[in-house]
């Protein structure tokens, strides 16, 4: 079980959203290169960032930042936020991004995720962020009316290399994972998932580990690192 701690970047800032509402996220006094260093020196080789100005602006607003990160510590970073052409995904990997995370451009056009998965193999993670069963775009404020499981299905075999699925209900609340639904998405997916989304406590991650599905990859944990309900040591440990 790979465990990915999380940085949410705004600003040149660590912040974490309530449910992805701008209007409602908190901010870190950990500089993004800082708090990933923090990761690293607990010996953690995966790292979730998440570019909040590029959501916002669709635009590679902390490509240097990132670039920093990648450099410097050696992470395996996937990345995501705003990435809506291909130009933005050949500056990512560039800057040695392992994954790059498409979302909103790719449920809203399907080819644009299949040309993104034949040009850069194996570097294309698939974000599914869900309210209900249904996938949520455009900074989670508009509703696409499709099922996370139904679009999955149509584009089961372009070549994604990750799913993360997201349950919006949960992100930010520290409320648990919605397991229940991450696992009909694991069931069907060609590909590897990542958990995301509520992650809790220590329970949580014990809980994700108990599930025994082949197709989950791991985890991703944010809000629960910075308010300390989790510590790295033994959050390191639940990996090993």
């Amino acid at each position: 079980m790979k465990i990915f701690p999380a940085i949410d970047i705004k600003d040149q800032k660590c912040v974490r959203l309530v449910k992805g509402d701008f209007d409602n996220k908190t901010e870190y006094e950990m500089s993004p290169i800082a708090q990933a260093e923090k990761y690293k020196d607990y010996g953690f080789k995966n790292l979730h960032i998440v570019d909040l100005d590029g959501a916002l602006t669709g635009e590679t607003v902390n490509q240097n930042v990132i670039k920093d990160i990648v450099a410097k510590l050696d992470l395996k970073v996937e990345l995501g936020g705003g990435i809506r052409n291909l130009d933005n995904i050949q500056k990512y990997i560039d800057v040695g991004v392992e994954k790059v995370i498409l979302g909103s451009a790719a449920i809203k056009d399907k080819n644009f995720l299949k040309e993104a998965c034949e040009q850069f193999p194996k570097k294309i993670a698939l974000g599914l962020d869900a309210k209900d069963g249904y996938l949520l775009v455009s900074g989670w404020k508009e509703n696409s009316n499709q099922l996370a499981i139904d679009y999955l299905k149509q584009v089961n075999d372009y070549g994604v290399s990750r799913i993360i699925y997201t349950d919006i209900n949960r992100d930010g609340m520290k409320q648990s994972p919605n397991f229940e639904e991450t696992l009909k998405v694991a069931k069907i997916s060609n590909c590897p998932l990542v958990i995301s989304g509520g992650v809790s406590s220590i329970n949580d991650i014990k809980k994700a580990k108990s599930l025994n599905n082949k197709n989950i990859e791991g985890i991703i944990v944010g809000k629960a690192i910075y308010d300390e309900d989790i510590k790295l040591d033994e959050l390191k440990r639940m990996e090993e």
